[in-house]
């Protein structure tokens, strides 16, 4: 007898493995169209879209299931432009040479430099942040475990939900991101974990090359 409180899953589909490989193949070629981009089109994007993706996000796995994360979505003009103001302030200290020249010489084949004028253009910015404390509840208080790997999986089941709807994102992660907390009026028991600029692509946005040199197969995956 099951000493847990649990339910049927009765949700799962089962695909015959035809079908399995076919889906596979679909996704990849969907998840390779993923690019990460710097010109952004001002179009509005519907809130509801972005709320439908947090949401799938909101259903990633998590230690202890305490789902420690929390994302603030900004539209505000306002909000936006402090953001962007506060970010190439500290991004200038870090192409100046707080980053050193082993990193900078790392981001020349990509062409970034202390000037985000997307993060007020893009019509999204979603700040994510991580909880040390928390729990299924709200006023819960309770020591939140592989908090890190826990937020970073939901990260990444967002940009895949905003891919998969048709917009094109793209992670920045100023150093430091304290500024993000004060702007988002965020409690001290959170950490800025990660921004994302979300939205339509610029008509003749590009990608860098540099980006698109992918590690082959066998370089990334061993079957034993």
């Amino acid at each position: 007898m099951n000493e847990h409180n649990c339910t049927p899953l009765n949700d799962y589909i089962e695909y015959a493995p035809d079908v399995m490989l076919k889906r596979s193949e679909t996704f990849l070629n969907n998840i390779k169209r993923r690019h990460s981009i710097r010109q952004f089109s001002d179009r509005p994007v519907d809130q509801k879209i972005i709320e439908n993706c947090i949401k799938a996000a909101g259903t990633a796995p998590s230690g202890a299931n305490h789902q420690p994360w929390h994302f603030v979505a900004i539209h505000s003009s306002e909000i936006k432009q402090q953001v962007r103001e506060q970010a190439e302030l500290h991004e200038q200290g870090f192409y100046d040479g707080r980053a050193g020249d082993e990193w900078l010489d790392a981001l020349k084949p990509l062409g970034t430099d202390a000037q985000k004028p997307y993060l007020a253009h893009a019509p999204w910015l979603i700040a994510v942040f991580s909880q040390k404390k928390g729990g299924l509840k709200a006023e819960d208080q309770k020591t939140n475990y592989y908090v890190h790997e826990s937020v970073g999986i939901a990260t990444g089941f967002l940009i895949n939900a905003l891919h998969d709807c048709g917009l094109v994102t793209l992670t920045h992660t100023p150093k430091p991101m304290q500024f993000l907390s004060k702007i988002c009026q965020r409690p001290d028991n959170e950490r800025p974990y990660m921004l994302i600029i979300a939205g339509y692509p610029e008509e003749g946005a590009t990608v860098p090359n540099h980006a698109r040199d992918k590690k082959p197969f066998e370089d990334i995956a061993t079957f034993l």
